[in-house]
């Protein structure tokens, strides 16, 4: 279950409203068009982040890895973008955590959808999956990938986000898990956070803090999180929390 302690609905969708309510703690979610939740959201002061030595090792290890952004609704939509979703969330999650049609609305419905920017990475070649003799498929590629221009690229993983003057939500990523492309996903949202930052975002938001398996967030610097109140940055707090 999606940790929640209150929810509202908006209908101004100006972003200093939209702002607003992520510092209030809530965040857009997948629901309906303006609804929001408020949690414990986790986010990155921008201002105090640096790359760690993870950090840069993780980027290192993905540098063949590009980043392209498209605007939602996204023009170069195919069905393949939504079984990708709905496989890694079943297989990550599991069963019927996302279906495929709501991740189609999301990323094409703008009168249903609360996100604005498909964040599209892609490969600049084919990399085998854990079955070598099986290739991955070229089913998207995106000619706004920074990669495009010097050959064929290989779209490999997506993130559903909302972008505004000072803000990003990271907040729904996938991938082919079949890759043998190690630290894809935290390579993603690592490349994600370092554009936000160049891009004079004043924060990141994560999303929520409340699964164990949300710890590998916790790795970057000028990390907050919300509390039902105000915004801590306390992690050993955080992890306590986690535990109980």
């Amino acid at each position: 279950m999606y940790l929640s302690w209150q929810e509202k609905t908006i209908t101004d969708f100006f972003d200093e409203n939209i702002e607003s309510a992520y510092n209030d703690g809530y965040v857009f979610t997948r629901v309906g068009k303006g609804v929001m939740k408020q949690t414990r959201s986790l986010r990155i002061d921008l201002n105090k982040f640096e790359l760690s030595s993870e950090n840069k090792r993780i980027l290192k290890k993905i540098e063949e890895l590009s980043l392209g952004i498209s605007p939602i609704p996204y023009e170069q939509y195919t069905w393949e973008i939504h079984k990708l979703g709905k496989d890694f969330y079943e297989q990550k999650f599991g069963k019927g955590t996302f279906s495929a049609q709501k991740i189609k609305e999301l990323i094409t419905d703008k009168e249903k959808s609360n996100f604005n920017q498909l964040f599209v990475y892609s490969l600049p070649t084919v990399i085998p999956t854990k079955e070598e003799s099986i290739p991955i498929k070229k089913n998207s590629i995106d000619p706004s990938s920074a990669t495009a221009s010097l050959g064929m690229t290989t779209v490999v993983g997506y993130c559903i986000t909302e972008e505004t003057k000072n803000i990003l939500h990271y907040c729904y990523p996938f991938y082919n898990l079949e890759l043998n492309y190690p630290n894809i996903g935290l390579g993603m949202m690592t490349k994600a956070i370092v554009w936000a930052k160049e891009s004079n975002k004043k924060y990141i938001y994560l999303g929520s803090f409340s699964r164990p398996t949300d710890t590998y967030k916790l790795q970057f610097s000028g990390l907050e999180w919300f509390e039902g109140e105000n915004w801590q940055t306390n992690l050993d707090e955080l992890k306590i929390i986690l535990s109980k």
